[in-house]
């Protein structure tokens, strides 16, 4: 096969080249270097000799794009992709792109929860221990509530209502000063059932169970913080203990006597005594696996609250019991 027989195809004419500017750089490698900036030497040739047509002066005009003139040098070559601007320093993005916001597991924030809940609970437990103390040692208090029983009913009713709204709307336990007005009035309706409790008590035998359950509450408390075991996912088995002895408590109210109020009391002082290790871990936070939000305060100071009461009757009911 000679050379003669090799069809030949027509020189291709770059489009560019009418622009005089001598050709573009090579391509193909990288030996050639970056390309002169600016016109080559002697200008660009003057529009009507073959040069381009010049942009219009003033205000330019718009593009298809809406955009001006390019910008002087070389045009873009067909197919290149301009890389998208650098922001910041090295051009690094985070990958995440998320704002990030403080965790209930935030030592300052879970401390200053832990703190005002135990605050709110030792102002309840003074308001509470206090009106134990007048109704037992003060003995016109007694004869007051003995020749007025309907306020125990008042009481009793004012302490549901409160409870019930606390526990059921977010918005009455969350809203300030909403929150410590109801906790408030049923701290104050609590205090007053207690103390008519306690006063079917002797004072010896009060400040007895007072004394025990200070000391179970605070080496509970201490537990709770200290142990490894997460109680927080008890919550469905504490649940059915509730069940349980509720049912329990009805039972008791039929059939009578000494085996069964110690009984009853006995694991009614052990539930809430689970349930005091369940409400600290549950206000602590951190690596156990359910908590309760800083905005709970009032709920979690509700909680404790009611552990302490509960622990204290049971305690006392048992001290009385074993001395009839």
């Amino acid at each position: 096969m000679s050379w003669q027989s090799v069809p030949q195809y027509p020189q291709y004419q770059d489009p560019n080249q009418q622009y005089n500017y001598g050709g573009y750089p090579p391509q193909g490698g990288y030996g050639g270097g970056y390309p002169p900036q600016g016109p080559p030497q002697g200008g660009y040739p003057p529009y009507g000799q073959g040069g381009a047509q010049p942009y219009p002066q003033g205000p330019y005009g718009q593009g298809p794009y809406g955009q001006g003139p390019p910008p002087g040098g070389y045009a873009p070559q067909p197919g290149f992709i301009q890389p998208p601007p650098a922001t910041g320093y090295g051009a690094y993005d985070d990958p995440e792109g998320q704002p990030k916001n403080f965790s209930f597991d935030d030592q300052s924030i879970r401390r200053g929860f832990i703190r005002k809940v135990y605050i709110i609970l030792m102002g309840q437990l003074l308001v509470t221990f206090g009106a134990v103390a007048l109704f037992v040692f003060h003995s016109g208090t007694r004869m007051f509530v003995a020749r007025n029983q309907w306020l125990f009913w008042v009481a009793l009713a004012v302490l549901i209502v409160t409870m019930l709204c606390m526990a059921c709307c977010e918005s009455v336990r969350r809203q300030t000063p909403t929150n410590f007005i109801f906790l408030g009035i049923f701290t104050v309706a609590q205090s007053f059932l207690l103390g008519v409790s306690a006063s079917r008590y002797g004072p010896t035998e009060v400040l007895m169970a007072v004394g025990i359950t200070a000391a179970v509450c605070l080496a509970l408390t201490l537990f709770a913080m200290q142990t490894k075991v997460d109680f927080t996912m008890m919550g469905g088995i504490l649940l059915a203990c509730m069940v349980v002895f509720m049912i329990f408590g009805i039972v008791a109210i039929f059939f009578k006597g000494k085996i069964i109020t110690l009984v009853y009391a006995s694991f009614g002082a052990l539930l809430f005594s689970i349930y005091l290790i369940y409400d600290t871990q549950l206000m602590m936070g951190g690596d156990h696996k359910y908590s309760i939000s800083p905005e709970e305060y009032i709920f979690a100071a509700l909680n404790l609250y009611l552990d302490v009461v509960n622990i204290f009757i049971y305690i006392l009911t048992i001290i009385g019991a074993s001395r009839d």
